[in-house]
C-alpha cells in the first residue's frame, strides 16, 4: 500500500505506547484512524492530542478479549468512515508469570487479549477489507518474545501471533491484503502496568507474590528499567508505516535479540541433524 493518504485504519491499544505511536504515524501520512482502547480516559486524551494536529481520528472503547465488543467497534468504524483498509491488532497485556506462578485466570486474560483479540480482529475485519476490493494490510503486534522461548503466557500468546501472521500472508495475498507481524524489543510503554486494565472477570485468582530479592526480582527490575528507557513508540509507529507501505513480513524495532534468535534457529537445525540419514519406520 504505497499511497496511504485517504485510507482508513483501525488500531487497538491506541491510547498509549506502540498503539498511539502507530496511530500518530498513520495519521501523519493522511490515514483516517479509528482508535480503540479499553482505557477510556487515556483514549480521549490521545484523540484530543491528535485532533489538535488536524488528524482525522475518532475513537471507540472496547475490551478486545470480548468478541462482541470488537464487532461493535467494527460497526462503529464502518458507520464513521465507510470502510477499513488497515487493521492494527496491537493491544496486549503482560499478564501471568513464569512456571510456578501460573493461574488459570491469568492465562485466560492473556490469551483473551494477546491471542484471541488478534484472531477475532482478523475474523471480523478481514472480510470487510475483501468486500471493498481496494486492498489492505493487517499488522499484528507480537513481540521479540514470540521468537524466543519463555515459560509464560505472554511468550506463548506472542508465538501464536507470529504463527498466525505467517500463515495469513499467503492466504490473504490473492485478495490484495498484506500481512505483517510486529516483533518489538524494549519499547517505552505501559506494558508492565497492564494489570490496571484487567477486567473483573479475570480477577480473584491470586498469583504468587514476586520475591523481593533473588534472580527473579532482579529480572523484573531489569525489564522495568529497560522498558522505562526503551525505544520511542513514535519511532515504532514510523517503522510500522514503512512496513505497511512496503509489505514487510516482519517488522523489528532493533537488532538486540538477533543473536538469541539465530541461536534458537541453530538449536532447531541441530535437532534435524540428529536424525539426518535415518530411515523412518512405517
Amino acid at each position: 500500500m504505497k499511497d496511504l493518504a485517504g485510507k482508513v485504519a483501525f488500531v487497538t491499544g491506541a491510547a498509549s505506547g506502540i498503539g498511539l505511536g502507530i496511530a500518530t504515524a498513520l495519521a501523519q501520512a493522511g490515514v483516517k484512524v479509528m482508535m480503540c482502547d479499553i482505557e477510556e480516559g487515556a483514549l480521549a486524551k490521545a484523540v484530543e492530542g491528535l485532533k489538535r494536529t488536524n488528524a482525522d481520528v475518532d475513537s471507540v472503547r472496547a475490551d478486545i478479549s470480548l468478541k462482541a465488543q470488537i464487532q461493535a467497534a467494527a460497526d462503529a468504524t464502518i458507520a464513521r468512515y465507510g470502510k477499513v483498509h488497515i487493521l492494527v491488532n496491537n493491544a496486549g497485556v503482560g499478564g501471568g508469570g513464569g512456571y510456578g506462578a501460573w493461574t488459570d485466570k491469568s492465562w485466560d486474560w492473556t490469551i483473551g487479549v494477546n491471542l484471541m483479540g488478534v484472531v477475532w480482529g482478523i475474523e471480523i475485519f478481514g472480510p470487510l477489507m475483501e468486500q471493498h476490493g481496494e486492498g489492505g494490510h493487517i499488522v499484528s503486534t507480537a513481540s521479540i518474545a514470540g521468537l524466543i522461548g519463555g515459560a509464560s503466557a505472554y511468550n506463548a500468546t506472542k508465538y501464536g501471533v507470529v504463527s498466525l501472521s505467517e500463515g495469513l500472508r499467503p492466504a490473504l495475498a490473492p485478495h490484495g491484503i498484506g500481512v505483517s507481524v510486529l516483533c518489538p524489543g524494549f519499547i517505552r510503554t505501559n506494558i508492565v502496568t497492564s494489570g490496571r486494565n484487567r477486567p473483573e472477570r479475570f480477577s480473584g485468582d491470586a498469583q504468587p507474590a514476586l520475591p523481593a530479592e533473588g534472580p527473579v526480582a532482579e529480572m523484573v527490575k531489569m525489564v522495568q528499567s529497560r522498558v522505562e528507557g526503551g525505544i520511542d513508540p513514535l519511532y515504532v509507529g514510523e517503522l510500522v508505516r514503512e512496513g505497511i507501505e512496503n509489505d514487510w513480513p516482519y517488522i523489528f524495532t532493533d537488532t538486540e535479540f538477533e543473536p538469541a534468535i539465530e541461536a534458537r534457529f541453530q538449536g532447531i537445525k541441530a535437532g534435524f541433524d540428529k536424525i539426518r540419514g535415518r530411515t523412518p519406520r512405517h
